[in-house]
């Protein structure tokens, strides 16, 4: 099915216009990449695509046409767009319905009314062509992110749509779950599939994709082909705001042994989740003024990690102490600020500027100016936290993390969803939290951020 977007301008409500003047056309079965800076309209034409836009997202104003074959999407109910594409998108655990895999995988099918029969027939060629026999009679609630995300594809891959939308779908992903959609992209391409991703990471879709569509300010600023986006140099690819096209190794040392006083040391720290452990006996420190990188696998215990260090998931055994004092899980939650992983589940307030004063009640207006400045967020200082993009989002819960003038500050996937300008100011700003003495831990996929700021790696295992 041909893709079309003719003369195509959006605006959310009581915003600027996001996009301008879209003339796009995708042929069936192309693989195109939406690239651009955080921002830039990505997302907004994957919901013109998936007809999320117009009817889902109200109060914005829309002109031009978007249409797949001589479907127009505007004027089609979002139930029969459904037969046509299907999305995945950042976050998987916002298009879950059920709390076992067996019955999301059924559940879109379900819905269409498809026949018990045949729909048992989907889903076994859906399992053998996927191979994603391991997730079958589990729980979602007990899956790594790399396997919600897979199963999120496989979701959408049984319903047999024409045309698939992807948006950010490895931002929290490690290197072998996107290695594992990448083959799943391939096999969608192999069939004949449409597939539309937009993305910051860029490295995986060598020798995927056949087009990039570089987005600026709401405009198509340029149309590359694979071989020309990956020929591009390093000064052009900066220039752009993109991600590396090489996939990047770490280049830190890991902990070892120091002959300095850490000023926080974790000891034989175990973590349980319904009596069944998440990790054992990590051991390692920390001083002011030095970034720790937490790496591992998707379900190895990063973040159940973050939540104990800030006092939110309480320990199974161990030892957390912060200037030689033992800290209880309440003591850890005065002392640390904790960047989630979701960023949604920690902006609460009605504007950006009171987000920021309600981490940080003591502080001037001045003074959040100055960090919501070094974050672009400042023309956005009255808008609604939920109104704005994911990497804006993220951007903002960075923001507050600095402002709370906290000893420990930790940050889970702080990177998500950012292009390589917003990427390089979170570093510098961690750096200069650095800088200041602070106590810094990063858990993080992305190796390209971990190389620049962090001073050791601590590796987590299953």
């Amino acid at each position: 099915m041909v893709i079309k977007l003719n003369n195509v301008s959006f605006q959310y409500e009581n915003q600027p216009e996001t996009l301008s003047g879209i003339d796009l056309e995708i042929a069936p079965g192309e693989c195109v990449l939406l690239c651009g800076e955080s921002g830039c309209g990505k997302t907004t034409i994957t919901k013109l695509i998936n007809g999320l836009i117009p009817h889902f997202v109200e109060g914005g104003v829309l002109s031009g046409t978007t249409a797949i074959d001589n479907i127009n999407i505007a004027e089609t109910e979002i139930y029969r767009l459904a037969q046509y594409v299907g999305s995945v998108f950042q976050n998987p655990k916002s298009q879950f319905f059920n709390i076992d895999a067996d019955s999301e995988l059924a559940f879109g099918l379900e819905n269409a009314g498809v026949d018990p029969a045949m729909i048992r027939e989907r889903l076994e060629q859906t399992i053998k062509a996927l191979h994603i026999e391991s997730l079958m009679g589990r729980n979602i609630f007990s899956m790594s992110g790399g396997e919600k995300q897979t199963l999120a594809f496989a979701s959408v891959y049984a319903m047999n749509p024409d045309i698939f939308v992807l948006d950010e779908p490895t931002a929290n992903l490690d290197a072998d779950a996107i290695e594992l959609l990448r083959q799943q992209i391939i096999k969608a391409k192999s069939e004949g599939r449409t597939v539309v991703i937009a993305e910051h990471r860029l490295y995986f879709l060598v020798d995927l994709i056949d087009r990039a569509i570089y987005i600026e300010n709401g405009k198509i600023s340029k149309i590359f082909s694979a071989n020309e986006l990956w020929q591009l140099s390093e000064s052009e690819r900066i220039s752009m705001g993109l991600r590396s096209l090489k996939k990047s190794e770490l280049l830190i040392p890991t902990v070892g042994s120091s002959t300095d006083t850490p000023d926080l040391t974790v000891e034989n720290l175990s973590c349980a989740f319904d009596k069944k452990e998440i990790f054992h006996s990590l051991t390692f420190s920390v001083r002011s003024g030095e970034v720790l990188g937490i790496v591992g696998h998707n379900g190895a215990g990063k973040t159940t990690l973050t939540r104990c260090l800030c006092g939110l998931h309480k320990e199974k055994s161990g030892i957390i102490r912060l200037d030689e004092k033992v800290l209880k899980p309440k003591q850890r939650q005065k002392s640390c600020f904790c960047v989630m992983q979701d960023v949604n589940h920690q902006l609460f307030s009605d504007s950006v500027y009171n987000e920021c004063l309600l981490s940080s009640p003591n502080r001037t207006e001045e003074e959040i100016d100055k960090v919501l400045q070094a974050f672009d967020l400042l023309p956005f200082k009255e808008r609604h936290p939920m109104a704005l993009s994911g990497g804006q989002k993220q951007r903002l819960a960075v923001a507050t993390a600095v402002l709370s003038e906290k000893k420990v500050l930790i940050f889970d996937e702080p990177t998500s969803g950012l292009d390589y300008r917003r990427m390089l100011e979170v570093s510098g700003v961690i750096n200069q939290l650095k800088a200041h003495g602070k106590i810094i831990i990063v858990v993080s996929h992305d190796f390209e951020f971990l190389n620049q700021i962090c001073d050791k790696v601590y590796y987590i295992d299953k």
